[in-house]
């Protein structure tokens, strides 16, 4: 499968696709991996109430990591790996980094981040929900609190794959012009389901502690 960069979005099967977020209309790149040899360690977590919340330099948050997922050392590798791709992707030295057990909706409304760049990944469960730019109606981004209001096309609604790396660019991307990638949570409280969440940002480029950034955009 070849990268396909159209619109407002970069989808690949190959790692080298995720550096495409920089281009000046790609808001999200998506490479779509295979994560099957991670399915004994992932189901054994799954079946956890686990959650590490941890920030600092990329060294400070593995030595957490190692401790807290000793007993999972694929699933370990695989998220070093992660840290290590978003660090020269981002150019960040600094980073936030959620790994969590989820069964809430979280975010129920399609809306943007207030961050520059964010790296998600659902080892289980369905993943993050986002819209093609001709599929959002920015002016009802900012004045509407309902998703119909914003999503103009209700079946052109946008779905990570289980397992796929997602980058997405936020509301303070230092790039003039830029128009964040607008997603939200998918539903998973009313049927039960649960998910697998990896989630790091960047740190030192954000200038405010925000409980609404710590809490949403998944």
């Amino acid at each position: 499968m070849k990268t396909l960069i159209t619109q407002n979005w970069a989808i690949g099967a190959t790692q080298e696709v995720l550096n495409q977020i920089h281009e000046q209309d790609v808001n999200i790149a998506i490479y779509n991996r295979d994560i099957t040899s991670l399915n004994d360690e992932i189901l054994s977590l799954i079946n956890q109430d686990f959650e590490v919340f941890v920030y600092g330099d990329k060294s400070e948050i593995l030595n957490v990591l190692e401790k807290e997922l000793n007993q999972y050392p694929d699933f370990l590798k695989d998220i070093g790996s992660l840290l290590h791709v978003f660090e020269e992707i981002s150019r960040a030295k600094t980073f936030k980094l959620l790994l969590a057990t989820i069964n809430t909706n979280m975010c129920r409304r399609f809306h943007t981040d207030v961050n520059d760049l964010r790296l998600l990944c659902t080892y289980y469960g369905p993943g993050t929900l986002w819209l093609k730019e001709e599929n959002v109606n920015r002016t009802a981004l900012e004045t509407c609190k309902d998703n119909e209001c914003i999503v103009l096309n209700p079946n052109d609604i946008q779905q990570a794959a289980t397992g796929a790396v997602v980058l997405l660019k936020g509301a303070i991307y230092p790039v003039k012009g830029t128009k964040a990638i607008v997603h939200r949570s998918p539903t998973i409280e009313e049927s039960g389901e649960k998910r697998l969440l990896l989630r790091i940002d960047t740190h030192e480029f954000l200038n405010f502690n925000s409980q609404t950034f710590e809490e949403c955009g998944v």
